[in-house]
Parts: C-alpha cells; structure tokens; sequence
C-alpha cells in the first residue's frame, strides 16, 4: 500500500448562489439557526438546475449547505481568536469554526421551506447564516437519526449564546409599521441584534452612545448599549433604507 501524501488538487464547482436577507457579512448569526426569522434562497446555475436533481428533496425538512467563505481572506493561520472566548484567546484553527480555513470551506443546517422548479431551481430556506452571494458547492439532506449526537461534547461553546434584552426607539417602530414586512423585519432585527454583534472588545461597554449598525434585508439598522440596573439592553434607534452599490 502507498502510504505517500495526496498532493493532488481539487477543483470546486458552485451549483448556485445564496440570496439572503444579509447584504453584509458583519451581524451575521455566527451560528445557523439563531435567527429563525431570517429568509433566504439558494438559486441553482446550469447545468445543476435541473429540476431532475432535487427529485425526493421534498420530503426531508432541513438540509446541509456546502459552502465558499468567499468573502473571507485567501490566507489562513493555524492559530485563531474565537469571538465566543472574548476574542482575546488563541485556539488551532481546526479546534474552531472560524471563516479563516485553509481552503474557506463552510457547512450550515438549513431549514428547508419550499422548491421552485417553474424556472430551473430555486430552494426556498429559513434560519440561513450566509451572506448574499456565497457560493454553494453541494447540499445534502440532514439525517437526524445519524447525524444528532446530544450527548456531544461542546468544548468551549457548550451552550448557546447569551441573549441581550433589545428594545426600540418609538422613531424605529414608526419605520416598521410603514413596512408591508414591518412584523418579519422587526423579528429579525430583535433576533440579530439580541445576539450582540459588536467587537468581542467593545461588549464590555455597558452603555454608550456611540452607534453600531447592521444591514438586514434593505435596511440600516443603528443601535446602541443602554445600561438598565445591572443590565445591558441594546436599544435600535433607526432603521433607514440604503442604496446598494
């Protein structure tokens, strides 16, 4: 037997393109999942939108993305800060799930909403994580009797995230209302920003009234910290509407 390295190199081929409700990769749940409220798309390209192809799918409701980090660095380092230890802490690169990977491979568990096969191929997605644009490589459909393990050891992310309180400024609220999409817009806001998407470093200011922004779907979201008693909130002042480049 040839216990020699394989040096050969392999060629990725995308099957298709998310379309999501996030322009912009900052903000995004670093998880799939968090945000339920979150809509998206994966559009098939030629030759792999042939409805043939998705034959079955149907049936299963949540589906594995494979993925292009396309928007991250085409460098990688062994060591990496992971935003859940503060960002401050170096693990190895393969002990985390960090975007910076030697080849920017990425996997998400979908939920999987509908098929469009009237024009090619279009799967309609929920609690998708991935910014407009990525390409994907493959899909799978996930297996819970194989693939669900809850006795699995976490490491250092055991659990999921803590929650922030998130309120709206009344200024905010007028915005949503105007929008026939005001109720989902205003549940995907609530489920990013309660995530805390600022710098590992800049959570520990308990109150400022410096302003951090998200883009969801159309919009600019500003928001800033509030301190309430021993708690930090972090309040959505304005939602205005921004022209794409």
């Amino acid at each position: 037997m040839d216990d020699a390295p394989n040096s050969e190199h392999f060629t990725l081929t995308p099957i298709g393109h998310v379309v999501s409700d996030y322009p912009d990769k900052f903000g995004i749940p670093r998880q799939p999942g968090l945000a339920p409220a979150a809509n998206a798309k994966l559009v098939f390209i030629a030759p792999y939108n042939d409805p043939l192809a998705v034959r079955g799918l149907e049936e299963f409701s949540h589906l594995w993305l494979s993925f292009i980090f396309h928007q991250s660095p085409d460098r990688w380092s062994p060591l990496v800060r992971p935003p859940r230890l503060g960002g401050n802490t170096k693990v190895g690169v393969f002990a985390s799930r960090s975007t910076h990977r030697p080849n920017r491979l990425g996997l998400s568990l979908v939920k999987l909403i509908g098929i469009d096969t009237q024009k090619g191929v279009v799967l309609q997605l929920q609690g998708c994580d991935l910014v407009s644009g990525t390409p994907v490589v493959d899909i799978k459909p996930y297996l819970p009797w194989a693939e669900s393990q809850p006795n699995a050891q976490a490491g250092f992310a055991p659990q999921t995230p803590p929650l922030v309180a998130v309120t709206f400024h009344p200024a905010a609220l007028d915005k949503l209302t105007q929008r026939k999409d005001g109720a989902t817009l205003h549940a995907l806001i609530e489920q990013v920003v309660s995530q805390d998407p600022r710098p590992a470093y800049k959570q520990k200011d308990k109150a400022s009234d410096r302003l951090y922004g998200v883009r969801l779907r159309d919009v600019d979201v500003k928001f800033c910290p509030r301190q309430t008693g021993e708690a930090t909130t972090l309040e959505v002042m304005a939602i205005e509407p921004y022209t794409k480049q």
